[in-house]
């Protein structure tokens, strides 16, 4: 089913929130995941991560001092593994049907305590055959929903090889229509791709 990425701590009806596995490792930003339900499985796109302790109330102290900075904080203070936690947010695009993926909320969330996992690249080229699910990310709201866009789409391309550029242009097009009416975002956002798809 792919890499176990984390567990779900949260849900509402259009995202989720999974602690990872482990501390300082969230899914990139615009990733894909999954999440098995008793309704079929949820897909989702990773729109946060933070990490933070594991005290509702508690709020981590800086550690570091004279030559102890940075990694060397985390050897010099091996309880610091115990006592923060990394979660990661991820948007609901989809679910599985019997006839396949579809584009839209799932009829529930996952539930409390199930595990996220990577998707697949297969699982990405199949769900992103059909490009519906870039108006969810879109509307994600500002400032975060261009730059979650834009992350998605390129690491969506990826899994293309050599077919990337096609996807890409793809993808541009399909942007184009949704964003007819705000030329601005919309230059904004193909730049995005344009510059960060190329190596």
């Amino acid at each position: 089913m792919g890499e176990r990425l984390g567990e779900i701590i949260e849900v509402t009806s259009h995202a989720l929130v999974a602690q990872s596995t482990r501390l300082h490792q969230a899914p990139p930003l615009g990733s894909f995941v999954r999440a098995p339900s008793p309704t079929g499985t949820v897909y989702a796109v990773v729109c946060e991560a933070r990490t933070a302790s594991l005290e509702a109330s508690g709020r981590p102290i800086a550690r570091g001092h004279a030559d102890v900075i940075d990694e060397q904080i985390y050897h010099a203070n091996p309880d610091l593994e115990l006592v923060l936690r990394t979660e990661f947010q991820a948007l609901y695009v989809g679910h599985e049907a019997a006839d396949g993926p579809r584009q839209h909320l799932p009829p529930q969330p996952p539930p409390l305590h199930y595990s996220v996992y990577a998707c697949s690249d297969g699982d990405v080229r199949r769900f992103v055959a059909r490009l519906d699910y870039l108006r969810t990310l879109l509307a994600a709201g500002p400032p975060l929903a261009d730059e979650l866009t834009a992350a998605n789409v390129r690491l969506a391309a990826e899994v293309f090889g050599d077919r990337r550029e096609e996807f890409l242009v793809r993808a541009g097009r399909t942007l184009a229509l949704l964003l007819r009416e705000d030329y601005d975002r919309l230059t904004a956002l193909l730049r995005r791709l344009r510059v960060e798809a190329r190596p």
